[in-house]
């Protein structure tokens, strides 16, 4: 009986990351999982391992999903130096300068979101993008869930987004491994 207690507690934490989310940015790849707290999702974050490079002034898609529904709406912003600048908003009419879009409207349920951004046209090397999820139940808000994503803008990138390990973090799979075997056959095709 001991042993069906342990193996139940196991499983409960086990799934209690998932259960507890709200919102899972998908792309850019996330600082780390944590939500709660401002302005990155975890208390004391830091800038991480993973960091995507993209070229001054690209249009990315930022994608997330909405794993716990909630009625509100999404702000995804910049920071050119870190996550310093980030405040949380007050009212519906707040403007800060460092948003690049607001008022990103809630879909009902838990769905998939993607959202084009264009980056701001500077290059820099510890900037941070901010995914936050708004909810709305209340004016002054008061209860909010956070993602970052720790980005690279260089002018030597070309478009199209890459992580720190070189793989490309947008754009399509397909396109790539289509092109590499292209250039296969026709190396192979002049060796005959």
């Amino acid at each position: 009986m001991a042993s069906r207690t342990w193996i139940a507690a196991a499983l409960v934490l086990a799934f209690s990351g998932s259960v507890d989310a709200h919102i899972a940015m998908r792309s850019p790849a996330p600082r780390d999982s944590g939500l709660k707290a401002g302005p990155c999702g975890t208390a004391g974050s830091q800038r991480g391992a993973t960091t995507t490079t993209f070229a001054p002034g690209e249009t990315i898609t930022v994608e997330w999903d909405e794993t716990v529904g909630h009625p509100g709406h999404y702000r995804i912003a910049f920071d050119d130096d870190g996550n310093d600048v980030f405040v949380d908003p007050n009212l519906p009419t707040d403007n800060f300068a460092f948003t690049l879009v607001d008022q990103i409207a809630d879909k009902d349920g838990m769905q998939h979101y993607t959202q084009a951004v264009t980056l701001p046209d500077i290059e820099c090397t510890n900037c941070t993008l901010q995914l936050m999820q708004i909810m709305t139940t209340a004016v002054p808000y008061n209860s909010f869930y956070y993602q970052c994503a720790d980005l690279t803008l260089s002018g030597t990138a070309g478009t199209g987004g890459s992580d720190s390990s070189g793989g490309c973090s947008t754009g399509s799979p397909g396109l790539g491994i289509a092109l590499a075997l292209g250039g296969l056959m026709v190396r192979r095709r002049k060796h005959r």
